[in-house]
């Protein structure tokens, strides 16, 4: 069901800092920064080779990313990223074999205009996954 990695997620406590470090010290190739309000992130991404690495800094305080630094301040992982086909088909595949679903199971449009789902993270070894159509 599942394609290719699409991105890993960081959530990090100073987007400016992040940027820098990944393009000064490490040389990577990175986007604009994107507002993602109904998402309540800020975004950049990293593009590498052959994925890419999202950085994830809280827009307001309500931002699920916020909550997220408040348990872990200095940032870390915070989900992966895969590629299907159909969201729809992998939605329904997932109801089957008894996979939680957050956000009511709703496809949202993610931060690449495409639909997204986000997968409860103790039905996966303790990893939040999202799923993105291609």
């Amino acid at each position: 069901m599942i394609g290719k990695l699409n991105h890993i997620a960081i959530a990090v406590p100073d987007l400016e800092l992040a940027v820098k470090t990944y393009q000064v010290t490490l040389g990577a190739a990175i986007s604009a920064p994107l507002a993602l309000p109904e998402h309540g992130v800020t975004t950049v991404f990293i593009n590498l080779p052959n994925t890419k690495i999202e950085l994830l800094h809280p827009l307001g305080e309500e931002s699920p990313i916020a909550t997220f630094l408040q348990r872990n301040p200095a940032g870390g992982m915070h989900h992966i990223c895969f590629e299907v086909d159909d969201i729809e088909v992998a939605k329904e595949h997932l109801i089957t074999e008894g996979a939680r679903l957050l956000g009511g199971g709703i496809p949202r449009t993610g931060a690449h205009n495409k639909p997204v789902l986000f997968l409860h993270p103790k039905d996966f070894m303790g990893t939040l996954i999202e799923i993105e159509q291609i």
